[in-house]
């Protein structure tokens, strides 16, 4: 979504009344370029913002109980909706708060613009312990953004604001920092009027680049496609390859870009002994925005066939996997662009993609099976989820990790959130982020009770703002997959792990949620049912304890490395 300026008007200088205080102006500019929800923690820095935000009524505000629980919901509302997320917070420990939500933000190629202020100019940067002062704030929101800047003069302001927006949202799209004092938010400018937002300007790829592409393209008879997060936008054009004769297996953050039922598609199935036995067979794999991430092929020691890379951010080239040919250039655009060069079906080997379902099953079938009696949990939330279109929100668990990510299949890419960067206890947020974003289906948040304990104050938020989502907890009473590797590794010592875990029932109580424990597995679908029937938000309680372990203990992903805490 690019700035429509030719649509602004600025209103005559003649007259005082058109004059306004900068903290109304960014406010009534958020408002005309369309967003409508933002997410934040008020303060006495942010002020002048959220008090014009509530007096011009246009904007929704939520108010998170902290600042990284906003990031989160900003983040995920971004998304959802797929469109811009807005997060406010106020200066020094309050940014800081949010670093680490932002962080996934940044992991994600979120398109989160997060306002945060400054103390008065003429304390800023001095190290003269002003109230909330950070002397090096704008160094740790350039570390954690993809962009930073500050508004120093009442004049610049909104210029300083659309800049931020369109940096956020091209791209490669990630979170933007804007740093606005707050002597400046009370400060007069004149009052302008902005037109909404429009298409996004998109990295156009070179046509000699997609003619080489093209006659690559023809030469091979085993093609696949390799879809991740950068892909989301360019579902069509891929299906319609996967149509004309190439395979598909997807990253977590790529899911249903090609739809999850497709035959010629693994879906997030990328790591097993089945699926390397088809790239084994493939010649060709185009890597559509991912960066081969290590948790997704064995720390980039997954043997791949030869590549060619297909990315918005030049800076991505080879980084991981050396590459024939790498394609800076927007997703959609480069498949585009190739399916306008190739035949409308390829001369590709119709055995080779016949195995690609085969594979898919059986890769299935392998998880499930180690799930013991969590695979009546998995089906019911696949059922559930795919068939209805719920976004399907995952915090960093172990159940995420074996069937959440994978064999719980959405129905639309933008559908599907979880913590790329592998840091627990985010899914609270995401969830109420998810579930602000427009999307009628009851949004369904997979949450471990390890996790959940770094945001509980959050579930009063879903509780506020009559959020529409179910959050499905499971309850080990520890952090599981910390013991299962304790368990393979430290000779079966629990050192930190097993701590004390809250009467969930007794905290929802508190807040007013509507609260159920499952206790048998089999109670698991009526129990959804009611759940996913309830207006506002609700929490189903999964007792581990009582239904027992999975089949197979997780010990970490096949790379070997411990992923999180749950």
């Amino acid at each position: 979504m690019n700035i429509s300026l030719a649509k602004e008007r600025i209103a005559p200088s003649d007259a005082a009344s058109h004059e306004e205080a900068v903290g109304d102006a960014i406010a009534r500019a958020l408002a005309d370029l369309g967003v409508t929800t933002v997410f934040g923690v008020i303060s006495i820095h942010n002020m002048p913002i959220l008090d014009a935000i509530g007096r011009h009524g246009r904007i929704r505000f939520v108010p998170a109980r902290g600042e990284a629980g906003a990031m989160n919901m900003a983040d995920a509302y971004a998304r959802v909706s797929r469109s811009l997320g807005v997060c406010i917070t106020s200066t020094g420990t309050a940014a800081g708060n949010a670093a680490g939500s932002q962080v996934e933000a940044l992991t994600a190629g979120s398109p989160v613009l997060h306002i945060t202020t400054q103390v008065d100019r003429e304390f800023a940067d001095r190290d003269r312990a002003a109230i909330h002062d950070v002397p090096r704030q704008p160094d740790m929101l350039k570390a954690i953004s993809k962009a930073y800047l500050r508004i120093w003069e009442p004049a610049a302001a909104i210029g300083t604001l659309l800049s931020a927006v369109r940096q956020a949202l091209t791209a490669p799209a990630g979170p933007v920092a804007l740093e606005i004092p707050v002597d400046v938010q009370r400060l007069k400018v004149r009052r302008r009027e902005l037109g909404k937002l429009t298409d996004v300007p998109r990295v156009m790829p070179e046509p000699s680049e997609l003619d080489a592409l093209a006659a690559r393209v023809r030469q091979a008879r085993r093609p696949l496609l390799w879809l991740g997060g950068g892909s989301r936008g360019a579902a069509a054009a891929a299906l319609e390859l996967v149509d004309r004769g190439f395979g598909a297996v997807t990253s977590t953050n790529g899911r249903a870009v090609v739809p999850e039922g497709h035959p010629r598609n693994l879906g997030a199935f990328n790591m097993t002994r089945d699926a390397e036995a088809i790239y084994a067979r493939s010649d060709l794999m185009i890597v559509i925005g991912s960066r081969l991430r290590g948790n997704e092929t064995k720390n980039n020691r997954m043997t791949l066939p030869p590549l060619i890379q297909v990315d918005a951010d030049s800076l991505q080239a080879g980084r991981n996997y050396p590459v024939e040919q790498f394609i800076c250039g927007d997703a959609n655009l480069v498949l585009e662009g190739l399916l306008e060069r190739l035949p409308k079906k390829l001369e590709t080997d119709a055995a080779f993609l016949s195995e690609i379902a085969p594979a898919r099953g059986q890769s299935e079938a392998a998880l499930r099976d180690n799930l013991g009696p969590y695979a009546a949990l998995a089906d019911t939330l696949s059922q559930r989820v795919s068939g209805n279109g719920h976004p399907w929100v995952r915090d960093v668990t172990i159940s995420n990790s074996t069937f959440g990510n994978r064999y719980v299949r959405l129905a639309a890419p933008h559908l599907g959130v979880h913590a790329l960067g592998g840091g627990i206890g985010q899914g609270i947020a995401m969830g109420i982020g998810a579930a602000m974003a427009g999307v009628t289906a009851k949004t369904i948040t997979l949450l471990g009770d390890g996790g959940s304990q770094l945001m509980l104050g959050e579930l009063a938020t879903a509780v506020e703002m009559e959020a529409n989502m179910v959050f499905v907890l499971m309850n080990d009473q520890g952090y599981g997959v910390i013991r299962n590797i304790q368990d393979a590794q430290y000779g079966g010592r629990k050192v930190y792990s097993n701590i004390l875990t809250p009467d969930f029932s007794l905290i929802c109580k508190a807040v007013g949620l509507p609260h159920e424990r499952v206790q048998r597995i089999e109670d698991i679908d009526a129990a959804l049912d009611r759940a996913i029937a309830m207006p506002g938000p609700c929490l189903i309680q999964i007792d581990m304890v009582a239904i027992g372990p999975f089949r197979q203990s997780f010990a970490g992903p096949p790379a070997g490395a411990a992923g999180g805490r749950t």
